[in-house]
């Protein structure tokens, strides 16, 4: 009797060893060759389990259950049972095939907001005995190096990535927005840009079930852009885009819409959301009147600071940016001063507004261009300006954001993102 053992299997192993190597049944006999490796990505996220093996005897491919392989080896693995299913294989609803599907495709990074290939994938043993998929090499072979030889560097963790498979009965399966909620609206957009058509549908289709990050993406987009995504959906998916938006961002979008499709679009939108949309589509998108938000804290003069920061909490839905400043008007409605959030936060709760503003805030009209709104908040240093009427009313409100977008020359909008740091893949075991 041998005083040595067969060398223990190892807990880890790189999907491209695997692949092409043995399936060898409890008789030490060879059946066929691995083709594919099968998981089902979790409904709330985590290491996807290991259910099963494609393996190829002749010219048919046949399903292997992951409960019936006794040991995983790099040369291949050896099965419990001599006697396999030999109906052809055919993927059920969720179920994601490593090589088919992911190896060479390209996945989302959540933690550098960039697209990326999957090189290699690693599969690793956990506690229990059960294979799970673990980490993905997305680090590219030069072409100098020797066939064959990897240069050692680490891999990254599997939960860094969302998969971009193509396969929407997988998709369907998965929870939604599991890692996409890591990324700014702002990165979403970039990547659809860079994306290709159905990785776009792909990422849409995810982030469809938060109708606000959603609306946020796609008010991140550059027109031509939005415009193609818009295109290809549905009036009634369009109005439902639409009325999650920034008003003046959904006016842009409901003027970048044909002629025809213009009014169908407007019909299906709620009806204060309507009225706005049609009130701001009287401007020109580059006057005052177009980049201007209606959401605005405007406050009667004789109303105390105490009124004033509770209307601040109250403000749910009014774009943060836009309230940096508060303003107040007399009972005509006309503007009447300014006061900054901070030296809100620091008057007397009882003092009366009138009090506090600072009077004759500088204003813009609604026909102002975009030269003029841009050297008005730079020579007085201003986050928003207040957008009048000609009688001296309110009726809006630009935010800085909104010239900056305007302004930023769009040779500069693709500039190198800045590196995100991220996290190397060490063990699930």
């Amino acid at each position: 009797m041998s005083c040595t053992s067969d060398p223990a299997p190892p807990r880890r192993l790189a999907l491209s060893r695997l692949l092409r190597t043995a399936a060898i049944d409890a008789r030490g006999q060879r059946l066929g060759s691995l083709v594919d490796v099968i998981v089902r990505l979790p409904a709330e996220g985590g290491y996807p389990p290991v259910t099963g093996l494609v393996a190829e005897l002749g010219r048919r491919r046949v399903f292997i259950p992951a409960a019936v392989v006794r040991a995983w080896r790099p040369e291949g693995v050896e099965l419990v049972s001599a006697r396999v299913d030999l109906r052809a294989f055919q993927r059920r609803e969720g179920e994601v095939l490593l090589r088919a599907d992911v190896l060479g495709h390209r996945l989302l990074d959540t933690t550098t907001a960039r697209l990326v290939h999957a090189h290699d994938i690693e599969l690793t043993a956990g506690p229990s005995g059960a294979w799970m998929l673990s980490g993905v090499d997305v680090h590219r072979l030069h072409w100098l190096h020797r066939p064959g030889h990897h240069p050692p560097h680490p891999l990254r963790d599997w939960l860094d990535f969302e998969p971009l498979i193509g396969h929407q009965a997988s998709l369907r399966s998965r929870h939604p927005l599991v890692r996409l909620r890591r990324l700014r609206a702002a990165e979403l957009a970039d990547l659809l840009e860079e994306a290709s058509a159905p990785e776009q549908r792909e990422i849409l289709t995810q982030v469809h079930a938060d109708p606000e990050l959603e609306a946020d993406i796609f008010e991140e987009l550059d027109e031509d852009q939005q415009s193609h995504l818009l295109s290809g959906r549905s009036d009634a998916e369009v109005a439902a885009v639409i009325a999650h938006m920034r008003a003046d961002d959904a006016t842009d979008a409901v003027a970048g819409l044909p002629q025809e499709r213009r009014r169908r679009v407007l019909a299906l939108l709620p009806d204060d959301r309507r009225a706005t949309v049609t009130y701001l589509l009287r401007y020109h998108a580059a006057t005052a009147g177009g980049l201007m938000g209606v959401d605005i804290l405007a406050l009667p003069e004789d109303a105390t600071v105490r009124q004033a920061v509770q209307a601040v909490r109250d403000a749910t839905t009014t774009q943060p940016e836009a309230l940096a400043n508060l303003y107040t008007v007399n009972p005509a409605g006309c503007l009447t001063g300014t006061i900054g959030l901070v030296t809100l936060l620091r008057a007397d709760p009882a003092a009366i507004l009138r009090a506090v503003a600072e009077p004759d805030p500088v204003t813009v009209s609604a026909h102002a261009d975009q030269i003029e709104i841009a050297t008005l908040m730079a020579d007085f240093n201003l986050s928003t300006l207040p957008v009048v009427d000609d009688e001296g009313h309110l009726i809006g409100v630009i935010t800085i954001d909104d010239v900056l977008a305007e302004t930023i020359p769009d040779n500069w909008r693709r500039r190198e993102p800045v590196a995100h740091h991220y996290h190397q893949h060490d063990t699930v075991a």
